[in-house]
């Protein structure tokens, strides 16, 4: 900032005595310091630093409280930023898959050789840290009972994902029983295979690699199974109805077997409910839950084929 001073005399005397004199102007400029500007400067770098911090703990109470309590009630809300937005951003933070990230909670914190533990991890990093699309904890006590109620022999899980309800149902299979696992994205497949190598359950389980349409018609011949006494379908909801058809036609369910169906209410299966339900080949039951690790409602259905 400049200051312009001016100071006008009419009565200023020369000092060789030449009397008046006409005007005489002053003009003075001043400007203030250049470290002045510095000083503003420095002063204004803890208001942003401050201001930054602020912002970043809103973002992040944001992401990790306010929008997962808000969206834990509604089905679509929930599927959207916990399946979509929060691990398409957690991919991009840590170069890393969500199966990936379950995977390195279940080596740290589970203790190897023990199925429980296994599940109790995933179970705790799902609940505390990042939503994963496993059957949870509410519904997987669901399946539990239905597991140990039945005792089956041969077990079919059409969908493994990161190998959580493979755990579960192995877990609980009696020493000669057979557990045969398909999933069709293979980065899911290795994880599995490493959680279910942790769990120590390896030599109970067979995982196969590709789409549940192409392996249903094999699976007679691949492992000489004749039928399964339990099918737990928590694949492509879209698959479950076809799948049920064509495990029909294979032969690979006898009087008795037992499907039981995952997220019947969110996502859905309107259609695989309707036949299912409809049937006079079927009698079928509803266990009212929640979508995993949310309040959101959502079921497994038990259906037992009556042949």
């Amino acid at each position: 900032m400049c200051v312009c001073v001016c100071v006008f005399s009419s009565d200023v005397e020369d000092t060789a005595g030449a009397g008046r004199q006409g005007q005489l102007l002053y003009c003075t400029l001043h400007s203030k310091h250049p470290s002045h500007y510095l000083i503003q400067r420095d002063r204004m770098w803890p208001t942003l630093l401050s201001g930054c911090a602020a912002a970043a703990a809103l973002l992040y109470a944001l992401y990790r409280w306010v929008i997962p309590a808000v969206v834990q009630y509604h089905a679509g809300l929930a599927l959207i930023w916990h399946d979509t937005i929060e691990e398409g951003l957690l991919n991009a933070l840590t170069q890393t898959t969500r199966p990936q990230r379950i995977l390195a909670a279940v080596q740290k914190n589970a203790t190897r050789g023990h199925p429980r533990s296994v599940v109790k991890a995933i179970d705790q990093f799902c609940r505390h840290k990042e939503w994963a699309m496993n059957v949870g904890d509410e519904k997987g006590c669901i399946l539990d009972s239905v597991v140990t109620e039945v005792n089956p022999a041969t077990v079919l899980e059409l969908g493994t994902y990161c190998g959580y309800s493979t755990v579960r149902i192995a877990s609980l299979l009696p020493s000669h029983a057979k557990l045969i696992t398909l999933e069709f994205d293979p980065g899911n497949a290795a994880i599995a295979r490493q959680v279910i190598a942790w769990a120590g359950l390896a030599d109970k389980i067979q995982l196969v690699e590709g789409a549940s349409g192409d392996w249903i018609p094999k699976l007679k011949e691949k492992f000489g199974i004749e039928t399964f006494d339990l099918v737990f379908l928590d694949h492509w909801k879209d698959r479950y109805l076809p799948d049920t058809k064509l495990m029909e036609e294979c032969g690979l369910l006898r009087k008795g077997s037992i499907l039981l169906a995952d997220n019947v209410i969110c996502p859905g299966t309107p259609d695989y409910l309707e036949y299912i339900r409809n049937s006079p080949r079927y009698k079928s039951q509803y266990f009212k839950s929640h979508l995993e690790y949310t309040k959101v409602e959502d079921g497994l259905e038990k259906s037992v084929f009556l042949g």
